[in-house]
């Protein structure tokens, strides 16, 4: 393996993952042992210590017979301690001794050292480096019956449980290591069929990804995000695709047109009928320009805020644009409410943009008189009193760069746009020719959502 793959085994998620299982779960085994350890510890001494208080109980009395047999009677207590008979079994010998009141050792078993029992005479348990020792008075001899047991006894079999436990803990922890890592593979393989999934794709493929089956919750929501950012990617490309295809379509025919015309005026030393012609392509190139940069934010949705907007005071604004040219006053009028003022709900530019562009359809095609009107609950509507549209022509107006005028500024893009723009607002954009109630003329009707 080199040390590439190596490093990147480390730093794999299923790396990471077995590590963090093996430590915490090594580190709870590991207290869980100590606590036996204390538990086993705690039982040992109290089992011990019962067995002391049972024999001590049981030869206080065989003892004191003993001590009977060794002393004859009327005679002085010796000074040196009577030495009791070795027993059958010298390697489980009882090590005790019995002494009176004064601590005068009277009898001692013949396996028990000379220093076992240098603990304060008093009854109970006591201990001393090497032994532990229980102590008992006789209920009506002046007389103690000590007992003795090693402590290495208690260290050895507490070492041995401790030993017994952390050994298999030792030899386990490799096992379960790999068992930990294998298990963190098989779980994690749906995440890496999720990457190399995403991995596939790219500018020219931004199609969702399929979700493997037997994600998990997190995982699966994971997809669904990348899933729906895939999905906002991919029309922010279509976006920029059309926004190329439609500059392509609408820009060509002018810019040839304004070239031409500069050309001919450059030959023609400069004959103002040609440059007037050529300022009147450029007005168009300017004119379709503005249109496509609408069109392309209305695609894209950027920015687009969601606040009240004061219907009349919009319409306002935008037949205000249009009263500043003369011929516009004579023939826009604006209609509203008497009293309720409708509040929408959507971004006050971009319907600016989408009202400014019917009526500005209206007054270059529809001829007569062009009225905007706002209508309860929350309606916008352009109607003109020209001779309309065809119930054919109706039907294509809302494609691009279908023109039903000798003009070539056109419908092309005028109605696209508001459409749009309505769309990304979740309202109803209506067409109708004639209008209701009328012989003649176009209406648009832009129906919006309530604030």
């Amino acid at each position: 393996m080199s040390a590439s793959s190596f490093a990147a085994g480390r730093d794999s998620l299923a790396g990471r993952l077995t590590r963090t299982l093996i430590v915490w779960v090594g580190g709870v085994w590991l207290l869980c042992v100590f606590a036996v350890v204390w538990y086993v510890d705690r039982e040992i001494n109290h089992n011990f210590d019962n067995e002391l208080v049972e024999v001590s109980h049981r030869m206080f009395a065989m003892a004191v017979q003993e001590l009977e047999k060794l002393q004859h009677p009327g005679q002085e207590p010796p000074r040196e301690p009577l030495i009791a008979p070795k027993q059958l079994f010298s390697e489980d010998a009882v090590i005790y001794q019995i002494v009176d009141l004064h601590e005068h050792v009277m009898l001692r078993s013949a396996e028990a050292p000379a220093d076992t029992f240098d603990v304060p005479l008093a009854a109970g348990f006591a201990n001393n480096p090497t032994w532990r020792i229980y102590t008992v008075r006789h209920p009506t001899l002046g007389l103690f019956f000590q007992v003795a047991d090693p402590l290495d006894e208690r260290r050895h079999a507490l070492n041995r449980t401790l030993f017994g436990l952390i050994i298999p803990l030792g030899a386990v922890l490799p096992l379960l290591a790999l068992v930990l890592r294998n298990v963190a593979r098989t779980e994690l393989r749906v995440l890496q069929d999720l990457a190399g999934e995403i991995e596939k794709r790219s500018g020219a493929d931004l199609s969702p990804i399929a979700l493997p089956g037997g994600l998990p919750k997190e995982l699966r929501t994971v997809g669904d995000h990348v899933n729906r950012l895939l999905e906002r990617l991919s029309h922010s490309l279509d976006v920029e695709r059309a926004l190329a295809a439609n500059a392509a379509h609408e820009l060509r025919t002018p810019l040839a047109a304004a070239r031409l015309r500069l050309q001919t005026a450059l030959e023609h030393d400069l004959q103002r009928n040609d440059v007037q012609a050529a300022l009147d392509a450029l007005r168009t190139l300017s004119h379709r320009a503005e249109k496509l940069l609408q069109l392309s934010r209305a695609e894209s949705g950027a920015s687009l805020a969601r606040t009240q907007v004061d219907l009349v005071q919009l319409a306002g604004t935008v037949a205000q644009e249009f009263w500043q040219d003369p011929q516009n006053a004579e023939r826009l009028m604006l209609k509203v409410p008497d009293s309720v003022v409708p509040l929408a709900l959507g971004d006050v530019d971009a319907l600016a943009i989408a009202l400014r562009n019917l009526v500005e359809n209206a007054l270059r095609y529809g001829g007569g008189r062009v009225v905007i009107e706002v209508m309860s609950p929350c309606t916008l509507a352009v109607r003109d009193t020209g001779h309309g549209v065809t119930p054919a022509q109706l039907e294509t107006l809302r494609e691009r760069h279908v023109r039903h005028s000798s003009d070539r500024a056109g419908y092309g893009l005028g109605i696209s746009i508001v459409g749009t723009i309505v769309e990304k607002h979740g309202a109803k954009l209506e067409l109708s020719s004639p209008p209701v109630s009328a012989a003649h003329g176009f209406e648009a009707r832009i129906v919006l959502r309530p604030a």
